[in-house]
């Protein structure tokens, strides 16, 4: 299925939600039984390890060898694809960002979650136990699992002594610091929630918009988003989603300053490659993931014991190092030797306030009076952008 599909079979899902063209919701599981034989889980690259990549980070071999459920991972590059994954179902479990999880609560493609199955639940950062993004009506349908902010990666070499500090070295054609053009050299992500990008950064470069929020865009907002990605459109050499592509391409493609997540950086750097990361003045947005149970699960009991699992601060430490990202168990920050005691602060830990936090646009919104684009719209607008429309 092409991308473009995905995002078609997403936007397809919110239309059928708000006709009530949707099978409900089962009622949350009553107790845990007997484990089914496996769980199958969507995920983002590099959530899901079993120590093929580093063998220092495997969390998934002990879960099996404890439970008897064998976990089986499809691997998403982008929210539209998780969506549209859990749509056409034939999964238990996906890890959703907030830009997912609302569509997947409203088109009821997950079920509630019985936070009393879970012992772990009560260990959560309180400032994730019943965040918006995957706690509606006053019911769980998720737990938290990492969360984390899109930085801005680059070429030490190519910056040397200069290194950015403004998103405007991917959004705008300007002479990098070796003397050639930022054009062709940049990439950009090619999911539609990449506008709040955009209207982040336009909140600073232009206050007279009067962006508020980047989730929350008027059309008047909205047109100057996209017209900023029509222009960085001519600048962008490749798009990327693909986690590891994204390593190749800084290693062997000359790409030299992109919006990344600190796993990349992270493994660039391993790998002894020149890059580092930064978080401009603009700020960044950034993502809260949520592990959410599918309405038709066909395992719920293995589901449910990974659930439990997922909470384990080793776990939670050992995945903070090696996605570069910030634990939802706040336990996890201290004494975890991959992660170091100043992992979590380094990650982000005590910004979270500052982070714009992924999450799906609606009309209804509190900032623009209820006139706000709604996601659908960034879906088609943005598919035109990626083909230089």
């Amino acid at each position: 299925m092409s991308r473009s599909t995905f995002i078609l079979a997403a936007v397809a899902a919110v239309t059928l939600a708000a006709h009530g063209l949707v099978s409900a919701q089962k009622a949350p599981l009553a107790k845990i039984g007997k484990g089914e034989g496996q769980v199958d889980i969507v995920a983002w690259a590099g959530y899901i390890e079993r120590g093929a990549t580093d063998k220092n980070f495997d969390w998934v071999t002990d879960f099996e060898k404890k439970t008897g459920c064998k976990v089986n991972v499809k691997t998403a590059g982008t929210s539209d694809e998780m969506v549209a994954l859990m749509n056409e179902g034939g999964f238990d479990l996906v890890t959703a960002s907030g830009d997912a999880s609302t569509r997947l609560i409203r088109g009821k493609k997950v079920q509630p979650i019985n936070v009393g199955l879970i012992p772990s639940y009560k260990n959560i950062d309180p400032r994730l136990q019943k965040a918006p993004w995957h706690f509606e009506g006053n019911t769980h349908y998720g737990v938290p699992y990492q969360w984390g902010w899109n930085v801005l990666m680059f070429n030490t070499k190519v910056f040397a002594d200069k290194p950015p500090t403004s998103w405007s070295v991917v959004f705008e054609e300007t002479t990098l610091p070796d003397g050639k053009s930022n054009k062709g050299r940049v990439q950009a992500f090619d999911g539609a929630i990449y506008i709040a990008d955009a209207a982040l950064y336009l909140m600073k470069k232009n206050p007279g918009l009067g962006i508020k929020d980047p989730y929350e865009l008027n059309e008047t907002q909205y047109k100057a988003a996209l017209d900023l990605l029509r222009g960085q459109r001519k600048l962008v050499g490749k798009y990327w989603h693909d986690a590891f592509v994204q390593i190749d391409d800084f290693t062997n493609e000359g790409v030299v300053a992109s919006g990344s997540w600190q796993f990349q950086a992270n493994i660039l750097k391993s790998k002894k490659a020149p890059v580092a990361s930064v978080v401009p003045v603009e700020g960044a947005t950034g993502w809260a993931d949520s592990t959410m149970l599918h309405a038709e699960a066909k395992h719920p009991n293995c589901a449910y014991m990974w659930l439990e699992h997922s909470l384990n601060p080793k776990l939670q430490g050992d995945l903070s190092a090696w996605f570069g990202s910030v634990p939802a168990v706040p336990a996890a920050c201290k004494g975890n030797k991959l992660l170091g005691d100043d992992g979590c602060a380094r990650q982000g830990y005590n910004d979270f306030e500052k982070i714009s936090f992924w999450r799906t646009p609606v009309a209804q919104c509190k900032s623009q009076n209820n006139a706000c684009v709604p996601y659908h719209k960034w879906a088609s607008d943005y598919i035109a952008v990626l083909g230089g429309r």
